[in-house]
């Protein structure tokens, strides 16, 4: 039996090296994300590695073996698929919706998770465009670039997000940036490397660089 907190770890291992795309993830990189001490990481990636659940190596850090990549991919799928619950029927904003999921993620029945995705129409993409992974743990990879690599008079229709932390969804709202929204290059400024902007050819806004680089869009 895997028990919540070390699912949470998994979890943690996997998005890190998703992120940073790095195989080995280091005890100090954990500790950071899971805000606990470099040695709680330690003996919690101990126990991992005797469940063979992770791969690691002293000094060097740690990697999902295939049974940790699995039990990560079903984490995601029940944590996506809860999201999109959350939003599109219970009718939650996407910024209120991570912690919500970081709890039921943690429900271990297969059957309910299974019709939860029935009964949402088994739903490719989360509210934050992140795709959702199928029974096999297979996930739809779409064409999406970063918002900061478009150039002047571009255009791109939003797809996605990379954080989901609820101040920069919150942000994202004040200047009506969402799922589905058509953003077109106005202007890059050299000196702070911010970007003009018009969201859905009816509302201009300037943009950060950090903004535009937490931005998914589809070119068109």
């Amino acid at each position: 039996m895997i028990t919540a907190t070390e699912e949470d770890y998994i979890k943690a291992v996997f998005n890190i090296s998703q992120n940073e795309r790095k195989e080995m993830v280091g005890t100090n990189q954990i500790a950071a994300k899971m805000q606990t001490s470099a040695a709680s990481v330690t003996d919690m990636l101990r126990k991992l590695n005797a469940k063979e659940l992770i791969i690691y190596e002293k000094y060097k850090g740690a990697k999902l073996s295939a049974l940790g990549t699995s039990q990560a991919m079903t984490l995601l799928r029940k944590h996506r698929l809860w999201e999109s619950f959350l939003v599109y029927k219970l009718g939650f904003a996407w910024d209120e919706v991570h912690d919500l999921a970081e709890q039921l993620e943690h429900v271990k029945s297969a059957e309910l998770v299974n019709k939860l995705d029935e009964y949402l129409g088994y739903p490719k993409f989360d509210p934050h465009g992140d795709p959702i992974p199928d029974l096999n743990g297979t996930l739809t990879i779409r064409n999406q670039v970063i918002l900061s690599t478009l150039a002047g008079s571009d255009t791109g229709v939003v797809v996605g997000v990379k954080k989901h932390d609820k101040q920069f969804l919150s942000h994202l709202n004040k200047v009506n940036i969402k799922i589905g929204a058509e953003i077109k290059i106005l202007e890059k400024y050299e000196y702070d490397q911010s970007t003009k902007v018009m969201i859905d050819q009816k509302n201009e806004a300037v943009l950060t660089l950090a903004v535009c680089e937490n931005i998914f869009v589809k070119p068109v």
